[in-house]
């Protein structure tokens, strides 16, 4: 189902709050993704300032599971 504003070509900007420096962006970076082995994991987001002071995920697809 789309909403009245898909609809009219218009598009909300994501809102989420930096991980590090907690300032709400309108260009959240995704920086980390929380998996778990017993229901939905989360996704953690940064700022463009604050993201490159994350490392690199080690979960990739080569990772055993």
């Amino acid at each position: 189902m789309t909403s009245s504003h898909e609809r009219r070509g218009l598009r909300r900007s994501p809102i989420r709050m930096c991980a590090r420096c907690h300032r709400v962006t309108e260009i959240p970076v995704l920086v980390h993704e929380h998996h778990r082995a017993t229901g939905p994991g989360f996704n953690v987001y940064a700022c463009r300032e604050c993201a490159p002071h994350y490392p690199p995920s080690t979960d990739g697809p080569d990772m055993p599971r």
